[in-house]
């Protein structure tokens, strides 16, 4: 799975013709997987235009990219340094999407599903009590998407994304609605760390279900404990799984 599906799930490019996006999208990666370690000091400018053909300036700006991203810090006389991850700007899309690149963190995907579980559960109930008819149609339309026989693993993960981002328009919270990048993040690093087709987990199309009839029926509390059900599961086996690894 790569970040391109999530960019494409988030309906945002990814990447602009600017020459400073490429080189920041570049250094950004290298970051995130550890090329770059925190506290340490990165290449000079002259350096990096050299390493990626482009002029001072371009890296200039793609410097300022990362640090609006909280990656890095610029000093004057001392040089570019990688912040460490909690000054990090975790809900930044492209900070989202460098995690798809880089090897598993194992941290990380457990940070994802600590915020989902907290929460997806109440957007659920929301849900269950704010939906308009439209809202219960995107729901619905996404579940039965899942289980489509002739689904490619990219077709059934993007499914289950949509699921779940239906969910949380329903609640009808702007900023719930801001949370959606989590999501797509967790599921698609999930299928990364256990390299197992998500089709196989067919088992949990009926879970999906029984939130959704739960949000049909206007059923608040029991959308809330079916979605807090469904996140522990796969939380669980997504944990079983990179303990035996």
């Amino acid at each position: 799975m790569s970040e391109l599906i999530y960019y494409d799930l988030k309906q945002t490019s990814g990447m602009a013709a600017s020459l400073s996006v490429q080189v920041a999208k570049e250094i950004g990666r290298r970051i995130v997987s550890g090329s770059f370690e925190a506290g340490n000091l990165i290449d000079d400018e002259d350096a990096l235009a050299k390493r990626y053909q482009v002029s001072r300036v371009v890296v200039r700006d793609a410097v300022k990219i990362l640090v609006s991203k909280g990656l890095l810090d610029v000093r004057r006389g001392i040089g570019t340094r990688v912040l460490p991850r909690d000054r990090w700007n975790m809900l930044d899309d492209d900070v989202l999407a460098w995690h798809l690149s880089a090897p598993p963190n194992r941290k990380f995907l457990e940070q994802l599903m600590d915020v989902r579980l907290a929460f997806e559960p109440k957007a659920a109930r929301w849900a269950a009590e704010r939906a308009r008819p439209e809202d219960l149609i995107e729901i619905a339309a996404a579940c039965e998407r899942m289980a489509k026989p002739d689904n490619s693993a990219e077709d059934f993960i993007i499914a289950d994304s949509l699921f779940h981002k239906a969910i949380i328009k329903a609640a009808q919270n702007s900023f719930l609605a801001s949370m959606e990048g989590v999501i797509y993040s967790a599921l698609l690093v999930s299928i990364k760390v256990t390299n197992k087709d998500p089709r196989d987990n067919g088992a949990s199309i009926p879970f999906h279900r029984e939130v959704y009839e739960a949000i049909a029926a206007k059923d608040g509390e029991k959308a809330e404990l079916l979605t807090e059900k469904l996140l522990k599961d796969a939380s669980f086996r997504l944990s079983a799984t990179v303990n035996n690894k």
